[in-house]
Parts: C-alpha cells; structure tokens; sequence
C-alpha cells in the first residue's frame, strides 16, 4: 500500500499469496457486452478534455502477474479488441513503479498505458491529480452510473478525487473476526460482538487457555485492522493536501489500551502473522483474529494449514456506546484509464469488465469490490466447505462497514508503523507510550509530501 517508502520485509509475504491466488484458473468465457462509453462534455471545474479517438486502436494495459490471466481472458472473450498486455509489479510491496514512470511520460509526452492495475489502494491520491491527472474520470461518460453504483458503499472512496471516480477498485479487503470455531465451542466460549466483549475475552483466555491468541499487534496492517475500526484520527483528509492527524484522540487511546492490556496478558502477539516463527508456533494456537477477508485462504487454508470445518467469521466488533460497528481494510487493487488513451471505449470496458464480470471476479482470489459479483464469489467460497459457518453474512456486512475516515493518502500507514511502532513494542513500550512517536512520525512524512497537517 505504500508508494513512497520502503515497508518491512513482512509485507512482500501477504501480497506473495494474494497474487497467487489471484492466477486461479478461469472458466470458459463469453463476451460481456457494456454500454458505449463515448465521453461526454464534464461539467466539473477541470472538465475533462479526452485526446482525439483512434477507433479500434491498440491499447496497452499494465497489470501484475496475478491479474494476467483476467486481462488475457478478457481478450479472449472480445477477439476484437487489440490489447499488448506488459506485466509489472502492479506496486505491490513499496513499489512506486507506476508512478515514476507516468512522471518520465509525462515529460516526454508519450508512453502512457492505456490501462493500469495498481496493488496500492493509495494510487489514486497521485493518479487523480495535478494539471494533467494520468487517470481519467471514469464517471464522466466512461462508465455507466448504473455500475459505479453496483460497487460496496465507500468501495471507490479511494478513487474519488476532485468530484469525479478517477478508477474502479477491483477488490475489497474489508476486516472481519475470524475465529476458531471448534476452539471456541470446546471451551464454551461464544464469539464476541462488542470491543470490550473481546478483552474480556482476551483476559480469560489467557488465564485459562495460555499461550492461545486473539490478535497481533506486530502486522505492518495492525493500524487499519484495530485503529481505522475504532475511527481513530490517524488519516482524515479534510481537502487535496490537508490531512488531520491526532492519535491522542479518545478513540485512539482506547484501542491502545485494549491492546496493551492483552499484549501484558499474552493473548495478543507482538510477531507478524506471516513470520516462520509464528507460522511453527503459534498458527494452531490462534483462537481469534481480527483481521481481513483474504486471511481465510490466505492465512489460515494456505498458510496456517487449519483443517476445514474449524475456522469462521463473525461480524466486525463495535465499542459500546458507539452507533456503529465500523470496519477497516487492508488492501484491494485499482484500475486506471489513463487520460491520454486514444482508445477510452475499449480501455474503460476494459476495467469494467475485469472488476464486475463474474466470468472473472466470481472465481478471484479475493472478494470483489463489486457487489453482484461478490455474491457469486461467496456462493464459490461456501462450496469448499472450508469454513465452519456461511461466512457470506459477514463479509457483506463488513463491505458496506469500512470507516470513511481513513483517507488514502500518498504515505504510507503500514511504513510509518513498521519503522516506529513495532520497534517500539518489541523494545517494551507499550502502544500508548507511543502514541506520541507515531503521530510525530505521521506528521513528519505527510508535511514532506506537501500536507497540510491539523
């Protein structure tokens, strides 16, 4: 998610597994027919002013290895569309690959992609913007209203820059709370429903059931699985450049203190999920897990090797008192039509078509950003009878749940947490002693990027 500073050495391991469940094999295809997406004069204050079309021209998409194969079976599916796929690291693991070579293309003047998937859901902050933005406004005659509003509520809040939806997001990586069920109906727990419910929890289970967990703080992610649920100020953009950072905010400190209360009691770990340590000695031992949608197959089938039957998920917790059980999220991809593209028609079906056709997203690694297609995905999820309940509730709830106060910024959350938290909680500082740290850290990365910082 980062695309300006290199992140810690655990986070190239979850975009690995990611990208490889993301290379499923696909079923046989048949054209997926959208409306024509001519575009029409925009009335927003910098209208967009498409370059002359070439009809039937050629256009370049730049994806990852993981969505290759959706773009070739797109191609197949339209024999008559001219694609020239390029694959590159889609921005995953601290890349800014995308980036810097749009800032090459846009001095020399050519070379744009047509098209381009980014793993990092932080791209639009750049790619929507500047005098000549790279990504075009999708919602301004490209793609239909009809199916921009077909994705989860808050899904394309990353894409949404200066009044217009500049991509459309192609998953959705919505936190849940995973847990053990044949653990948990063995000791006679019940799956908690509330924040203070799961410290309760926590606090037993460490007397009880010792050396068994219900979360980690040490996951580069840990701010958006734990903080951006509890709607703490770590990220609110207030304009293009003004951004509000206030860790020392009630809903901040209270997340902190719950997790430092259960990282005392030994029920919450200070390692990564994805360390081989953890992965030894700890995985079996894992009774409860915040975490996202894609650490079902992910982390505990591909990962952890939990047998089936025993893992499954509830709804997002809320703290009591709080109108609403918010959510964070921990990933998703973007897709861009470039601004430059001689060839929008084709470009926008495009990324249409590989972000709501079920011929793809209904047998993806991860779950669609799409609702429609999210349903089929969960009916494909429920048929391995992996988990030990019907996840799908769940996970619907969560997507329409994700807290709008955690802005994408052109900064890295996971970065700034991996070189100052975690280093922090590993020497033996709590969370809360850090609060301070962090904030600085925040502050300091977003004022060198050209924020504004309240």
């Amino acid at each position: 998610m980062n695309n300006d500073v290199p992140v810690s050495s655990r986070r190239p391991l979850r975009h690995t597994a990611v990208a490889a469940l993301g290379a499923v094999s696909l079923l046989a295809l048949a054209a997926c027919g959208s409306a024509d997406p001519t575009p029409a004069a925009s009335s927003s204050p910098a209208a967009f002013k498409p370059v002359t079309q070439e009809k039937d021209s050629e256009i370049t998409v730049w994806a990852d290895a993981g969505r290759v194969p959706g773009v070739e079976a797109y191609q197949k599916a339209h024999p008559d569309v001219k694609i020239k796929i390029v694959t590159y690291s889609g921005d995953a693991n601290g890349a800014n690959d995308l980036q810097t070579k749009v800032q090459l293309f846009d001095r020399t003047g050519s070379g744009w992609p047509d098209v381009a998937f980014s793993a990092n859901v932080n791209d639009g902050s750049w790619a929507a913007q500047g005098k000549t933005p790279y990504a075009a406004p999708l919602d301004k005659g490209l793609v239909p209203a009809s199916t921009l509003n077909g994705f989860a509520s808050g899904a394309l809040n990353p894409c949404t820059f200066s009044g217009g939806t500049h991509c459309l997001r192609n998953d959705l990586a919505q936190n849940v709370l995973w847990y053990n069920k044949k653990l948990m109906d063995k000791w006679g727990y019940t799956a908690p429903t509330t924040w203070e419910e799961y410290q309760a929890l926590g606090e037993k289970v460490a007397k009880e059931h010792p050396g068994y967990l219900v979360g980690t703080a040490g996951d580069a992610w840990t701010p958006e699985v734990y903080f951006w649920a509890s709607q703490c100020t770590a990220s609110t953009t207030t304009g293009a450049r003004k951004v509000t950072v206030d860790l020392q905010d009630a809903k901040c400190t209270r997340m902190a203190k719950l997790l430092d209360t259960l990282i005392a009691k030994g029920s919450v770990s200070k390692d990564t999920v994805f360390s081989a340590g953890f992965i030894k000695n700890q995985a079996a031992k894992v009774l409860m897990l915040p975490g996202p949608s894609w650490y079902g197959q992910v982390l505990f089938n591909s990962t952890f090797k939990i047998p089936k039957g025993q893992i499954a998920a509830a709804a997002p917790l809320k703290f009591e008192g709080d109108d609403k059980n918010y959510t964070g999220n921990v990933g998703g991809g973007l897709w861009f039509v470039s601004s430059h593209s001689k060839n929008l028609k084709a470009s926008s079906d495009l990324v249409t078509w590989m972000t709501t056709s079920n011929d793809y997203q209904a047998t993806a690694g991860t779950y669609p950003a799409y609702k429609p297609a999210a349903t089929k995905w969960l009916a494909g999820q429920l048929d391995t009878g992996y988990f030990a309940n019907d996840i799908g509730p769940a996970f619907e709830e969560a997507a329409e749940l994700i807290w709008p106060g955690w802005s994408a910024t052109q900064y890295s959350q996971e970065a700034i947490y991996s070189s100052t938290v975690i280093p922090a909680l590993n020497s033996g500082k709590t969370l809360t002693d850090t609060l301070g740290t962090w904030q600085t850290a925040i502050t300091d990365k977003a004022k060198s990027l050209g924020y504004t910082v309240n």
